[in-house]
């Protein structure tokens, strides 16, 4: 295999080495997505039950927060919870002069945390569109690579003077090494992009449910005081 594919990269030309590099390039993007993915989400997973088991043990908000410091998607909930929180409390005590003033404090607070959750989500799904991008293009680029190699290849026999089998069926075969190569590309992307869309339901299925006790705290929060 080594020696074909330097047999294969002797004998292309500027195009066949493009595509080469089109192709290594997608892959080191798509493998540090998947990496940086990967550690994220296995820090969401893991970390989180003992952060939440930490947050709501706390004795005061600040120690709290920080209980969250390693997550950011759920420290991010916590601080719109709290935002929102004070922007009631902000209401009760001066005049009506937004829309959003007429609003119950129940529902100002959902629509904090309901932004914060999509702003989390979102980031959650940085990458995805990349992974996407690769598993449903490296293939294509391979085989564009591919195609483009049979044609130097033939090009380069149809000048000589003699023409045998193996004289096409080698470079030929060399030329699919491009294919290969998006394949080999293109099958990670597409396997992370799958698991991590899993990772995503799980994670904003846990969001979700913090969001829906932290409303409850801040509500509780506010008919006390």
């Amino acid at each position: 295999m080594e020696s074909q594919f330097a047999q294969f990269w002797t004998s292309g030309d500027a195009v066949t080495h493009g595509v080469f590099w089109v192709l290594a390039l997608m892959s080191i993007i798509s493998w540090t997505v998947i990496l940086l993915k990967t550690w994220q989400f296995s820090r969401l997973r893991m970390g989180a039950p003992a952060a939440l088991d930490a947050f709501w043990r706390a004795a005061d908000w600040q120690q709290a927060l920080g209980a969250l410091s390693l997550l950011p998607a759920y420290h991010l909930l916590a601080q719109a919870g709290e935002k929102g929180s004070d922007w009631v409390k902000q209401q009760d005590s001066t005049q009506a002069h937004h829309l959003a003033d007429a609003l119950p404090a129940s529902e100002l607070l959902v629509q904090a945390l309901r932004g914060a959750l999509s702003t989390a989500n979102s980031r959650l799904e940085n990458g995805q569109a990349m992974l996407a991008s690769v598993g449903s293009t490296a293939p294509f680029v391979g085989l564009f690579g591919t195609v483009w190699g049979i044609y130097h290849a033939l090009m380069t026999i149809s000048s000589s003077q003699q023409v045998a089998l193996d004289q096409i069926a080698g470079p030929v075969g060399e030329a699919l090494i491009m294919t290969a190569l998006g394949l080999f590309v293109a099958i990670p992307a597409v396997l992370a992009y799958n698991a991590f869309n899993r990772q995503l339901r799980l994670v904003g299925s846990d969001l979700d449910g913090f969001a829906h006790d932290l409303h409850l705290y801040f509500v509780s929060q506010l008919r006390k005081g």
